[in-house]
């Protein structure tokens, strides 16, 4: 891994207050869905859906191109508020990315019904049936999900 610049070559391309992205990753066994925000940190976008293996050297090429000031990721956790059973393996995940970007910001955030609503905002937008089987699709709206609900809830007045 080398030093991160954004595309002016000037400023580093994560950290830092203000200017920058917020980026929301859904880990999962297979895939991950990415969703990315506008750099004034309003809309929340779908990104992309990638095999879970890749994610890493995603993010690297990912943060080369644009600056990211912080990234969220999904805390999976059952109704108990207790973690679910792919917590371990998500857990493993932040900290191979904490040890790949250091210096990137990290915030965890509940994942509960993320999938759900992303399933029901396919069906209110009318989606055909094919497209809603498409789970690549829905753990991309999951990830503008939880992104959209952690922008809503930390808006800078």
């Amino acid at each position: 891994m080398g030093n991160f610049f954004s595309k002016s070559g000037s400023h580093p391309s994560f950290g830092g207050a203000g200017g920058g992205r917020i980026l929301a990753i859904d880990y999962g066994i297979k895939r991950t869905g990415i969703a990315v925000s506008d750099e004034l940190q309003i809309i929340a976008s779908g990104l992309t859906t990638i095999p879970s293996e890749t994610v890493l050297d995603f993010l690297e090429d990912y943060f080369k191109k644009e600056r990211v000031e912080k990234v969220i990721i999904g805390e999976p956790k059952q109704m108990n508020n207790e973690p679910s059973e792919s917590a371990p393996l998500i857990n493993a995940f932040v900290e191979k990315f904490k040890t790949m970007f250091p210096e990137m910001p990290v915030d965890r955030v509940d994942e509960r019904f993320t999938s759900k609503m992303a399933f029901q905002a396919m069906i209110d937008s009318g989606l055909s049936k094919k497209k809603r089987q498409n789970k690549a699709l829905i753990d991309e709206i999951s990830a503008t999900i939880m992104l959209r609900d952690y922008l809503s809830r930390n808006k800078i007045a």
